[in-house]
């Protein structure tokens, strides 16, 4: 900063909680701009901010009028400031590998040398994973190693993460068999959009017994 450039430090969640023994952004904030960086410009920003305050702090950072931005991860995407060039996130082990490669994507977007800080204090576990982010900037290993790692949800449902529902098959491993899987069913789609036909019956009577919502998403697509 003493060079004019700018800086992000990113916290897991808004407010303190006595459930969760973790540093707050609202917290950190008038603990940084009445502390360490009295003689700075800081601002906050997070999801129960405005629109138009979230606009307008959003202007100023951009426009250099804010030192030091102590956000959450509201900020992943949708800010492009050149002049940042370190963010700390405090707390990763709270963060997916997906969403931490998203919030270091808002650093090094311009021409000077930049810097990602993980800040805390993590077990044997969240370690090992967290050396596959600071080991790879490739997005798609990334992606594949947080797939791996939290399992892929629910395919017709709302849990994001967990045991898969495949039986046999495993989607890092068979991607190819996937995607093999994904062609034959566009082309029989195009073919029988209801799965109506004849010899397409088995299918559907399948499909409605395991996944009653896959029955309806045909009816909606």
């Amino acid at each position: 900063m003493e060079k004019g450039r700018q800086a992000y430090i990113v916290y897991p969640v808004i407010e303190e909680s006595e459930k969760l023994d973790l540093k707050a952004a609202t917290t950190m904030y008038d603990a940084l701009r009445t502390g360490a960086f009295a003689h700075r410009r800081v601002a906050l920003l997070h999801g129960r901010v405005s629109n138009e305050e979230r606009d307008d702090v959003m202007r100023r950072f951009r426009d250099g009028d804010v030192d030091v931005l102590v956000a959450t991860t509201v900020i992943e995407v949708g800010i492009d400031v050149p002049n940042a060039t370190v963010m700390v996130i405090e707390h990763p082990e709270r963060f997916g590998l997906s969403q931490l490669h998203q919030l270091r994507g808002r650093v090094g977007r311009g021409g000077a040398q930049s810097y990602c800080i993980l800040l805390g204090e993590v077990g044997r576990d969240s370690r090992a994973r967290l050396q596959i982010f600071v080991d790879t900037e490739d997005g798609f290993k990334i992606a594949e190693a947080d797939l791996r790692i939290r399992g892929m949800g629910d395919l017709f449902g709302e849990r994001q993460s967990g045991v898969p529902t495949f039986k046999v098959a495993d989607p890092i491993r068979d991607a190819d068999l996937s995607a093999r899987a994904r062609d034959a069913a566009t082309t029989l789609l195009a073919r029988d959009p209801d799965l109506t036909a004849r010899e397409d019956a088995p299918l559907r009577r399948v499909l409605g017994e395991r996944y009653a919502r896959a029955v309806e998403l045909f009816h909606v697509g």
